[in-house]
């Protein structure tokens, strides 16, 4: 039986940032809320209005999404999370639209696995460094983006 989108929602939270404390996993959920409303570029014409479904399954965009990763199993996968009361309920709150101050406008995060963030995140300078919580570096867009 297909997953609904809050219970997807909620496995993503939980395997993107599940050890970064409720505001680091608030953070990771507001940067997908905030595809799902972005006006324009690519993330608009994927969400297709608002869709955050669309947003996560996104090729490409999540490791946790892939099954695999450059051929050999990634065991950190949505499929294998079991996500608890804290996941959800950071779900609901990203679905009814909220988001998390700490990282504003960001439509794009990654762990650099340094205590660095370099200036512009993805290659190509779509989006600058706004923030960092925990591991995870936080970028909103840039004049680029619009153009994606």
């Amino acid at each position: 039986m297909p997953i609904t989108t809050r219970e997807l929602l909620a496995k993503l939270i939980k395997c993107e940032a599940g050890g970064e404390g409720d505001n680091g996993m608030r953070a990771v959920a507001s940067v997908i809320v905030n595809r799902a409303q972005v006006p324009n570029g690519e993330f608009a014409r994927v969400s297709h209005g608002g869709d955050i479904r669309a947003i996560i399954e996104q090729q490409n965009q999540f490791t946790c999404m892939k099954e695999a990763i450059g051929g050999a199993y990634n065991a950190q996968n949505v499929w294998n999370m079991d996500p608890e009361d804290v996941h959800y309920a950071i779900a609901d709150w990203a679905i009814a639209g909220n988001t998390f101050s700490g990282v504003g406008d960001s439509l794009f995060y990654f762990n650099p696995f340094n205590p660095q963030c370099p200036p512009y995140f993805p290659p190509g300078g779509a989006g600058v460094i706004f923030n960092r919580i925990n591991q995870h570096c936080y970028y909103t867009p840039t004049s680029v983006y619009a153009t994606t």
